[in-house]
């Protein structure tokens, strides 16, 4: 043991973050079982660590007794006397029992203390860093692959992307930039776990925020926002301030921003609506781009019945189901489309004393349905 063990402390006191008092105790404890390890004693020993000249001592506790049963316990009053007239029974004698090649066990104990202790205190840093980051976004490096995980560098520290996480229309390869939502930041025995996610709604809330000064700064807010990760997306936005047009916020300048947001996702669409308190508003908006005729809400089914125009059916579904599923999601509205004749035919529609929520569709020429899906 040498005085560069003090230097060495104060270095990581500094670097690390971790108390050298704690360590000196640490290390301390870890010589005591050393000593009773190496040199097969069960006596109650105290290790004397001088840092300052880099020395070391080994002291046997013993308790002052009238009548020793074990010597490697107790010594006896008269015993002690010998040593020090002061003491008295019950009073506690330390006797030097420093072995003469304790040295080289001490410095290799001090050696494994510190590295233990340093690398508790690394991934107690690191959980404390990312623990305040869950369900933030992060730019992450892919570094390798198997059949459950995609391993992201996040720089101190590497993530878990897992397979159900990972974008279906997405390839991963080793040094790939990829940005990735935080999930899950857990604590076990092996250190902090960190778990992320290329799929999740958050992402495409994050990459918003980003985006758009209007909703980072408060003045534009989503709402709701439901995914199918890959393929499409629907977020609505609203706003208090009259003069901010939230869906034009979003959109960007030549649509720049959202763009911007499907480069991210390997061109996953997203549709940005308006959100309004007026389920029949809000609904209609949800249904985006296909035009809406009327909405019919059931209040305690927490339902509606929208009705459009037939030539727009189809594109008020959507592929399998999925534009309608998406306003759903995000409406938290049940809904059931049908077309202006079903409607007719069902007496639903037109509505006596409806509300006019939405313009006479009757003379406009039908969409292109092609054009509109590309869109």
């Amino acid at each position: 043991m040498s005085s560069e063990l003090l230097d060495a402390l104060i270095i990581l006191e500094k670097e690390k973050g971790i108390s050298r008092d704690v360590l000196i105790e640490a290390i301390e404890a870890a010589l005591v079982s050393a000593y009773k390890r190496n040199f097969n004693q069960a006596q109650n020993v105290r290790v004397d660590l001088n840092l300052e000249t880099g020395t070391m001592r080994v002291f046997a506790r013993k308790e002052i007794v009238d009548e020793v049963f074990d010597s490697r316990l107790e010594i006896s009053l008269d015993e002690a006397r010998s040593i020090n007239p002061a003491y008295e029974a019950s009073d506690i004698v330390e006797l030097e029992v420093t072995p003469k090649d304790f040295g080289r066990i001490a410095a290799q104990t001090a050696k494994q203390v510190v590295t233990q202790r340093v690398r508790e205190a690394e991934r107690g840093i690191i959980y404390t860093e990312f623990v305040d980051r869950e369900d933030d976004i992060m730019t992450g490096i892919v570094q390798r692959q198997d059949p459950r995980f995609i391993y992201v560098s996040l720089g101190k520290i590497e993530a878990l992307l897992p397979q159900s996480e990972q974008m279906p229309n997405e390839t991963y390869k080793p040094h790939d930039r990829i940005k990735v939502y935080i999930t899950k930041v857990e604590k076990t025995t092996k250190g902090p776990q960190i778990y992320v996610s290329r799929t999740h709604p958050g992402l495409l809330k994050r990459l918003f925020e980003v985006e758009v000064p209007e909703i980072y700064d408060g003045t534009v807010e989503i709402n709701s926002v439901a995914r199918e990760a890959g393929d499409r997306s629907k977020i609505s936005v609203s706003t208090d301030n009259s003069e901010v047009d939230p869906v034009g916020s979003c959109v960007g300048p030549k649509g720049s921003r959202v763009q911007a947001i499907v480069n991210e996702l390997k061109g996953e669409k997203v549709d940005i609506v308006e959100w309004s308190q007026d389920p029949v508003i809000f609904v209609a908006n949800s249904l985006s781009p296909s035009k809406v005729l009327d909405v019919i809400v059931h209040e305690e089914d927490k339902a509606t019945t929208v009705v459009v125009p037939d030539y727009q059916l189809s594109l008020a579904i959507g592929k399998r189901g999925q534009n309608a599923r998406l306003a759903a999601k995000l409406t938290g509205w049940k809904i059931d489309i049908k077309s202006e004749t079903d409607a007719r035919e069902a007496g639903i529609y037109p509505r006596e004393n409806a509300n006019n929520f939405f313009m006479d569709d009757e003379n406009e020429e039908p969409f292109d349905l092609q054009d509109e899906e590309i869109e």
